[in-house]
């Protein structure tokens, strides 16, 4: 399984695994819902959404090892 990072796109991560929605949801971000959203990058979405992107990417990295 491979790992996320800021240049993934939010759709890439869902693919990655379908655990990582629970992670955008925990940062408020429901950019998988977003049509707009699910071609943008992570670090693009969280800068957006006023969240730490290093924090999103190291949850979202705990969620797939889990």
């Amino acid at each position: 399984m491979g790992s996320v990072h800021g240049d993934m796109t939010i759709a890439e991560v869902l693919k990655l695994d379908k655990r990582t929605v629970e992670v955008f949801l925990k940062h408020g971000m429901h950019c998988f819902g977003c049509h707009i959203g699910f071609e943008e990058r992570v670090h693009e979405a969280a800068r957006a959404h006023g969240v730490d992107a290093d924090k999103l990417i190291a949850d979202l990295n705990k969620a797939i090892q889990a």
